[in-house]
């Protein structure tokens, strides 16, 4: 269960940095370049755009870090899973904007942010998470780079001096 808790702890501090991207650059271009009043469809593209920069910086948190014990060899497929199950969340996520904004007509940045980044970013964590542990970085689908029992080589040559 410990594992459990630490990579959850983990995976919590890099979605609050992926998430700090995130909001950021939603708001920024939500505001300026992808106003709804200069372009109807600017909070959806804001949208991609922002949550597009933060899966890479989660990829990065997320494999060095979070599963850095599991991360596979073959980084260009499991690059390409995590994108997958990260375009799955960030669909979850537009799909609550499109409904609140155009769907039932909420469309102030606030209303924008709470569907957004409270209600779609909920939800997609939830199926991020369960499919990065079960399929992207699951420890059967990887070749640890050591044993977790194994003490690395800076570790070993202390311990044997």
């Amino acid at each position: 269960m410990r594992p459990l808790m630490i990579q959850l702890s983990r995976f919590g501090v890099v979605g609050l940095v992926g998430f700090g991207v995130d909001l950021g650059i939603f708001n920024l271009l939500r505001a300026t370049l992808l106003d709804p009043e200069r372009l109807h469809e600017g909070p959806l593209l804001a949208k991609v755009i922002s949550t597009s920069v933060a899966i890479a910086v989660n990829y990065v948190g997320n494999r060095y870090w979070t599963f850095g014990t599991t991360k596979r060899r073959e980084v260009a497929r499991e690059g390409l899973e995590f994108v997958l199950v990260s375009v799955g969340g960030m669909i979850l996520t537009l799909a609550t904007l499109w409904v609140s904004h155009y769907l039932l007509g909420f469309t102030s940045a606030l209303a924008d942010n709470i569907s957004a980044n409270v209600i779609g970013l909920g939800i997609g964590t939830a199926f991020r998470f369960a499919f990065y542990r079960s399929w992207v970085f699951h420890p059967s689908r990887t070749v640890p780079l050591r044993p977790v029992d194994e003490p690395s080589e800076d570790q070993a040559l202390v311990t044997n001096r």
